[in-house]
């Protein structure tokens, strides 16, 4: 079956599977209208959660959680400890003077072996997991019924074979030319580098689609008009533009956001988008993704957010989730990421210097 065609077949599916109980209750509820009739989805929404996109392992095909099983997940879930190899006391606050940081960083995951990384001051991962019809959910992912991606296909696992080359710990060496003064490296040439690091896109597919939380700045900013609906994603200020009841742009024409057309069903918003360059936002997702969006509003508060996704050049099957979007009265400010990219200066600068030190000691 064709992915398009089996996406469509499975969108079917997730929505009798989903939408079906709430479709008398959703054309009953009290929502802000335009003058069309139309759901207004204007407004900002903070889509910080402790529920992860993937559900932990241990909790098998269990979907939901009891409330006392909701706090002790969502006091885990907010380690840092857990999440990066953070030791505890690094999130101490800091009191000058300090001793240098060792060479290479502690160890950890933090931004450059956590050399003055972030502690917790700087995330916001939300203060609870989300509710869905009254219950804790376990992951974001709602299908496969273990709440974890697919198995890749075996042009997937070559992707993420290609791609680790290039990806190791911080040993504060030039380890890429190690055995080879001469060989290739990751900090070559600045198109090398991760788009959310030359602040192209922000990091985890937090502009999507689909859309998803991350560590922080998840602030999102929907502007409506009947042609047009418009969300601002706060992170790398990036802003995706959907146009309503129109046909995908010519396949030759491609982006990293992609092509994004959208339509109603009902009270439902639909958003299809196709047309991706290679690497869009979505790890490990190739030019072939095709991702379906659904936002419903639940009542004047909240959005239903639910997602399809199939990449049949990366993944076995189609994957799908799920989450809510709660408005909130805070404001999307300018995200100036790198000012003036000097930070991105900096780590070619110090690849060459570490270069140049592995050329003296082979001498």
């Amino acid at each position: 079956m064709g992915g398009r065609t089996r996406l469509k077949a499975y969108s079917v599916a997730l929505v009798g599977m989903i939408g079906a109980q709430g479709a008398l209750a959703q054309s009953n509820i009290d929502i802000s209208r335009r003058p069309d009739g139309r759901p207004d989805l204007a407004g900002t929404y903070d889509i910080a959660t402790l529920t992860p996109l993937e559900r932990p392992t241990e909790f098998g095909d269990v979907l939901e959680l009891t409330e006392e099983e909701a706090a002790a997940f969502a006091a885990e879930a907010a380690s840092l400890e857990r999440i990066f190899n953070i030791p505890a006391e690094r999130n101490q606050e800091t009191v000058a003077p300090r001793e240098t940081p060792p060479v290479g960083g502690d160890g950890s995951s933090g931004a450059a072996g956590n050399v003055g990384g972030y502690n917790s001051f700087w995330m916001d991962f939300g203060q609870s997991g989300f509710k869905i019809d009254g219950e804790y959910r376990t992951s974001i992912i709602i299908d496969p019924a273990n709440g974890r991606r697919p198995p890749l296909t075996p042009s997937g696992r070559e992707r993420i074979t290609a791609r680790s080359v290039f990806r190791r710990p911080n040993t504060g060496t030039a380890w890429w030319i190690e055995g080879d003064l001469g060989a290739p490296g990751p900090y070559d040439n600045p198109e090398q580098r991760p788009h959310a690091e030359r602040c192209l896109l922000g990091f985890g597919s937090t502009a999507g689609p689909p859309m998803l939380p991350v560590l922080y700045n998840n602030l999102k900013r929907i502007v409506q008009t009947d042609e047009t609906i418009i969300i601002l994603v706060e992170m790398v200020h990036d802003a995706r533009v959907i146009r309503m009841n129109q046909d995908h742009v010519d396949p030759e024409i491609r982006s990293w956001l992609g092509d994004s057309i959208g339509h109603w069903e009902g009270d439902t918003l639909v958003v299809d988008t196709t047309n991706f360059r290679e690497s869009p936002s979505l790890g490990m997702a190739s030019r072939n993704l095709h991702v379906v969006e659904r936002l419903t509003p639940v009542d004047r508060e909240t959005l239903l957010y639910q997602f399809t996704v199939d990449d049949p050049s990366v993944w076995t099957a189609p994957w799908s989730g799920e989450y809510v979007w709660p408005v909130t009265d805070k404001r999307v400010y300018e995200y100036a990421c790198h000012e003036a990219n000097y930070s991105f200066g900096g780590i070619l600068r110090g690849a060459r210097v570490l270069e140049a030190d592995a050329h003296k000691e082979s001498r």
